[in-house]
C-alpha cells in the first residue's frame, strides 16, 4: 500500500471492488460504458468495466474524470456525467441480508464503516440486497455465463485441462442456456 495513488484494473462482478476493500483501498467501478474497456481481454463484455484502485475517494474521483470519456471505437461506450458530486444519501444493505460467513472481525469492520458513513452522510436508507443477489447469480448461474463461454471460444472443448476445475464447471454450464434464457434474463435485469 503507498507505492502508487492508484491503478486500473477491471471488474465485472466485483474483482476489481473486492479486492480493494480487502487491501484497505478504494475500489470504483464506474457505470457500464463510463470509461471505454477498449483493448481489455474481455470476461463479460456486456458487463466489464475498468475499474479505478485509489488510495482515498478524492483520488479515484479525480482519476475517473480524467479517464470518463466517449469511445467511439467501443460500442459499449456512453457518455455519462463526469463529475461525481459527493454523496447526499447512503444506502447500506437491509441487517437480514448481510453475509458474513462466520466471520466475526469482518462483521464487526462492517458495523464501524456503516456508523462512519452514517456519520458522515446522516441521510440514508436500508435496501433489500435480494435483487442484487439474483442479478450475481445470473452471471455465474444463469445465461451471462455463455457470454463468459464465448470469450474463451473452443477451449472448453479442446483445451479443457488449461482451465481451472471451478472455471471449467461454470463455463460448461452455458450449455444449458438457450438464446430465450439470455433475453429473459435481460429483460429480469
Amino acid at each position: 500500500q503507498g507505492l502508487a495513488t492508484f491503478s486500473l484494473g477491471t471488474d465485472t462482478a466485483g474483482s476489481g471492488r473486492i479486492p480493494a476493500a480487502f487491501n484497505h483501498l478504494v475500489g470504483l467501478k464506474p457505470s457500464l460504458g463510463a470509461v471505454s474497456t477498449r483493448g481489455v481481454v474481455p470476461a463479460c463484455r456486456t458487463l466489464d468495466c475498468v475499474s479505478i484502485f485509489a488510495l482515498d475517494v478524492a483520488d479515484a474521483t479525480a482519476v475517473f474524470e480524467v479517464i470518463a470519456r466517449l469511445d467511439a471505437a467501443d460500442p459499449y461506450s456512453r457518455v455519462v456525467p463526469q463529475t461525481l458530486a459527493p454523496p447526499r444519501r447512503v444506502a447500506v444493505p437491509r441487517e437480514e441480508d448481510l453475509l458474513f460467513f462466520g466471520d466475526a472481525a469482518m462483521e464487526a469492520a462492517w458495523h464501524r464503516a456503516v456508523r462512519g458513513l452514517r456519520d458522515a452522510v446522516p441521510e440514508g436508507a436500508e435496501i433489500d440486497m435480494r435483487p442484487f443477489f439474483a442479478v450475481a447469480r445470473l452471471l455465474y448461474e444463469g445465461p451471462w455465463v455463455a457470454e463468459r463461454r464465448a470469450v474463451v471460444g473452443s477451449m472448453v472443448d479442446e483445451r479443457p485441462d488449461a482451465l481451472h476445475p471451478v472455471t471449467l464447471r461454470i463455463l460448461r454450464g452455458a450449455d444449458r442456456f438457450t438464446a430465450v434464457d439470455t433475453f429473459k434474463a435481460f429483460y429480469d435485469l
